[in-house]
């Protein structure tokens, strides 16, 4: 099959960047997205030219890296799917596939389609860990956890922190990312000490790093490859009123 392509071509941070078209006429519909770009790429690499820079590692949805918008929609047209987990069978001979890096201020473009997320390892440094002295720490089997706290705080813990949310919303808010490592630490007995501290330092870090504000669109669940639930912007919220008052 034929497919023609719009890619985000920026050589650093600092350059404007603009989109390239590139044709396409060898493409197997049994092949990921992934694996199409790596045929693209071969193709320019034959001929001499710079490869499109993307980001990827596991290509099994797993690791979050693969964070490009497809067609205007974070990871692409299908729901609870990562861009490495797309197939091209779910594009027709001769489609137009536009490609480009979320925008966001606090993800600044490193090269193509690479953006620097670490504004996400800061936040999570800021607070997303449970704090124990060296060699006092107890059998986490040993603590006695509610089953439906337990599901509840695991459905939390499958963020794979791609950075969907913050593409997808108006305001490039990080806010779900944000709610959903704080639920699934503030939820367990081993995080509930450090609760208001965590949340406070969560939160404050997030708006550091130049993210927006929530203001309730749902974009972010839409898009979330794992399905994360607004549910924990609103269980943050109230965290941090009480953490604070």
């Amino acid at each position: 099959m034929t497919i023609n392509l719009k890619i985000w071509r920026q050589k650093n941070t600092a350059d404007k960047g603009g989109f390239q078209e590139y044709k396409l006429n060898d493409v197997n519909e049994h092949m990921s997205f992934l694996e199409m770009l790596d045929v693209l790429n071969e193709h320019l690499i034959k001929e001499g030219k710079e490869p499109v820079e993307f980001d990827y590692d596991c290509r099994e949805g797993i690791c979050g890296s693969c964070n490009m918008v497809i067609n205007g929609r974070a990871h692409g047209p299908k729901r609870l799917t990562a861009a490495c987990q797309l197939h091209m069978r779910n594009y027709n001979d001769g489609d137009t596939i536009v490609i480009e890096p979320p925008r966001a201020a606090a993800f600044p473009v490193i090269k193509d389609l690479v953006v620097d997320r670490s504004a996400f390892d800061r936040i999570i440094g800021a607070g997303g860990y449970v704090s124990v002295r060296t060699g006092s720490a107890p059998e986490a089997n040993l603590i006695p956890v509610e089953q439906e706290t337990a599901n509840t705080a695991f459905d939390y813990a499958t963020c794979i922190g791609c950075g969907a949310c913050v593409a997808a919303c108006p305001n490039s808010s990080a806010s779900l990312f944000t709610a959903a490592k704080l639920s699934h630490l503030n939820r367990l007995p081993q995080g509930k000490p450090e609760r208001k501290k965590r949340t406070i330092a969560m939160v404050e870090q997030m708006e550091k790093e130049g993210f927006g504000d929530c203001s309730n669109y749902a974009e972010c669940e839409a898009v979330c490859p794992v399905g994360i639930s607004i549910a924990s912007i609103a269980e943050m919220r109230k965290s941090y009123v009480k953490a604070v008052f």
